[in-house]
């Protein structure tokens, strides 16, 4: 049988089968006026520690109004466990100074805005589960774990907008001169700033942010690589050296790793391009499986693949190499050329290379090939500039490739040009350069170049 108990002093009624506590004219089965609270304290029993029974509640309850979880003078409120239901269209809101403790949710919708966990570099958790997401604060960037390091989530400017970098370069003699244009417009270049020393036969890598440049031929070989802020006008700035002074004629980069090919040597070089730094080997340059130490060839790339495209010994070489940005190691060959090429140039957005053939083959200068970059195969036939371009100056956004500058045959030439990347046909006149130069291949340098968006 069951049994009620009654405290001393305690205010019960029964009124046709109606309980009421702190009410003598229950309107319900159990009608409660004022706060109900437990307290467990003393192991009595309390809301916290319910325990259901057949028939008594549902395995899922719904709390509605407004329901406060938290330490009080009746006790600790804070222990509820198992299965919490939000129903459609309610809420949940955490106090500020408040946080939530260890636990998953199969999905989560936000209609407004959500705040993730932000940080210096310093801060990061080497051990966070794989696809941990904070915003890091020192490189104002989004960041996941992949399982075994931090990666920042890239982005690209895909609507046209950019600055296209002209850095230093030969007239023939090397120049500090830094110009700029802005690609979306047609226009003369403008003044940048100055590098730091003369520098040619260098290679260029960028971000959204920054550009960098390293290495030089004249007037003696270097290791030196400087950076500019691409958004403001200044003089360059020291960034840290290459591995070991050479001329440099080609490179790729993804939103945060810039990579310089090799010339002369087999060796490429790495840096992080938000970070100030020394750079470091990244892998070997091999050709039909063997050492290549071939210099004077363009470069161009996506977010994930980095193209090395033909290159000395004279008078030219059909192959184009490729690598994976974000993981080192050796290049791997990519496939052909229609014909040779050497002191060529190439650009391109995120899908597709546009390049020329430089003075590799002299009936077919004035011809430019494409390829897509994440199938290895032969480039095919895209157009011509309006002008011979040996040894030129290359810039691009996700729309545009512009060619500027180079040998015409022999002297240097001031044009730009400029080709659209998803309609093949001839170059169209952009421009002038404030300076007439080339520079041996030198890489594409934006701030809206293909390889954006990558790691």
């Amino acid at each position: 049988m069951p049994s009620i108990r009654i405290g001393f002093a305690t205010d019960f009624n029964l009124l046709n089968e109606l309980v009421g506590i702190g009410t003598t004219l229950p309107t319900a089965r159990l009608d409660v006026v004022g706060a109900i609270r437990a307290d467990n304290s003393a192991g009595s029993g309390g809301v916290s520690t319910i325990t259901r029974y057949d028939g008594f509640s549902n395995s899922s309850q719904t709390l509605g109004n407004t329901v406060s979880i938290a330490e009080t003078s009746k006790g600790n409120l804070n222990s509820i466990s198992g299965e919490i239901i939000i129903p459609d269209g309610k809420t949940i809101t955490v106090a500020d100074g408040v946080s939530i403790g260890a636990g998953r949710l199969d999905s989560l919708t936000v209609l407004k805005t959500f705040d993730l966990p932000s940080g210096g570099t310093s801060g990061r958790v080497a051990t966070s589960e794989r696809g941990s997401t904070r915003y890091n604060e020192d490189l104002g960037q989004l960041e996941f774990y992949t399982g075994y390091e931090w990666r920042t989530v890239g982005s690209y400017d895909g609507s046209g907008r950019g600055r296209g970098i002209f850095p230093g370069g030969s007239t023939p003699s090397a120049q500090t001169f830094i110009g700029f244009v802005n690609i979306s417009t047609t226009g003369n270049e403008q003044s940048f700033g100055n590098l730091t020393q003369a520098m040619n036969c260098h290679a260029n890598v960028a971000s959204a942010i920054r550009g960098c440049f390293g290495g030089s031929a004249t007037p003696t070989t270097i290791n030196n690589i400087e950076y500019i802020t691409i958004a403001s006008e200044g003089k360059a700035i020291d960034f840290g050296d290459l591995t070991a002074a050479r001329r440099l004629h080609a490179a790729v980069s993804s939103s945060t790793r810039g990579v310089f090919g090799n010339a002369d040597a087999n060796v490429i070089d790495y840096i992080e391009i938000s970070t100030l730094g020394n750079a470091l080997d990244f892998g070997d340059a091999v050709r039909n499986g063997s050492s290549y130490t071939g210099r004077n060839y363009a470069a161009c790339g996506s977010p994930v693949r980095g193209l090395f495209i033909g290159g000395t010994p004279s008078p030219g070489q059909t192959e184009i190499s490729s690598l994976i940005i974000a993981s080192k190691g050796n290049t791997i060959d990519f496939g052909n050329q229609l014909f040779k090429s050497l002191n060529n140039s190439a650009c391109s957005n995120s899908t597709r290379g546009i390049y020329n053939y430089g003075q590799g083959s002299a009936s077919n200068a004035l011809h430019t090939a494409y390829l897509t970059i994440a199938t290895a195969g032969t480039s095919s036939y895209f157009g011509d500039l309006n002008f011979i371009s040996d040894a030129g100056l290359p810039s691009c956004n996700q729309i545009r490739g512009l060619f500027a500058g180079g040998a015409n045959p022999s002297s240097f030439t001031n044009n730009i040009s400029y080709m659209t990347f998803s309609t093949a046909g001839n170059a169209i006149d952009f421009g002038d350069l404030s300076i007439a130069r080339g520079n041996m291949g030198i890489s594409a340098c934006s701030d809206s170049h293909g390889g954006l968006g990558g790691f």
